[in-house]
């Protein structure tokens, strides 16, 4: 009998313990939460447009962007033309600090009919990120491209400007998608939940991917305890992710 008592407070405080890891959001919240907050991943810069490279040492470039070469999707080289003397210089990744560009018509393009294409993008994503005509940020970062190459320096674009003092996030260039469904070619249902970015916390820098995510949640998001009774790991999923970078930089900020 004492076994039988002994089990079943067991059993109490297992099953209370695991109600205080849940919390029950409506769906106006759950709504929210599925909003996509990050700018669009763009990978192809406009040449007509004037790009702007700031090397580490300070040095300034203006010009168009008449050559990249990427590794795995990610940049490493630029050659900028100038406007003027119409002279190309190239550079590798390690020598730029920053570099802004703005993306092409081409890219632009492709990604409102993919917007369309996709019945969920209605609720979730803004379509004027799409086809922004605003600079597109690039940060030198030392990263391991899916965590498994030796650590080597790349031109990342930023694609939570406005909230990234605590969490960077980095557009991943060859992440895919979640897969959805459609009708007789109708726009599809479902899916289309991006799988993997590039994430800085302090000094570390790693892909993130969403079967990783709840691995890595303490480690993006453990030392608020505001924000861990609020959207406990239990009780999120990887939709939300822009979302739960943006609400933990809020409530980390004051």
């Amino acid at each position: 009998m004492k076994f039988k008592a002994l089990l079943l407070a067991f059993c109490l405080v297992s099953v209370a313990s695991f109600a205080q890891d849940k919390v029950k959001y409506s769906k106006e919240d759950i709504k929210k939460m599925e909003m996509y907050l990050f700018n669009e991943g763009f990978n192809t810069p406009s040449p007509k447009k004037t790009s702007t490279v700031i090397l580490k040492d300070g040095t300034t470039y203006k010009g168009f962007c008449g050559k990249i070469d990427t590794k795995k999707g990610q940049i490493f080289e630029v050659s900028i033309k100038d406007s003027i003397s119409k002279k190309s210089t190239t550079f590798n990744a390690d020598q730029i600090d920053e570099m802004y560009v703005y993306p092409s018509n081409a890219e632009k393009y492709a990604k409102v009919a993919k917007y369309m294409g996709n019945i969920r993008n209605f609720g979730t994503k803004s379509l004027n990120k799409n086809t922004t005509n605003e600079r597109i940020h690039f940060v030198n970062q030392t990263v391991s491209l899916k965590n498994k190459k030796d650590d080597k320096e790349f031109l990342m674009q930023v694609i939570n400007p406005g909230f990234d003092n605590i969490i960077s996030v980095y557009h991943d260039p060859r992440a895919k998608e979640t897969t959805g469904f459609s009708v007789m070619g109708s726009p599809q249902l479902g899916g289309g939940v991006i799988k993997s970015y590039y994430v800085k916390k302090g000094d570390k820098v790693m892909w993130l991917h969403k079967d990783d995510f709840e691995d890595n949640y303490d480690f993006l998001f453990g030392d608020n305890a505001e924000f861990m009774k609020k959207y406990p790991k239990k009780s999120i999923e990887w939709d939300y992710f822009s979302f739960l970078v943006s609400e933990y930089t809020q409530i980390t900020n004051g």
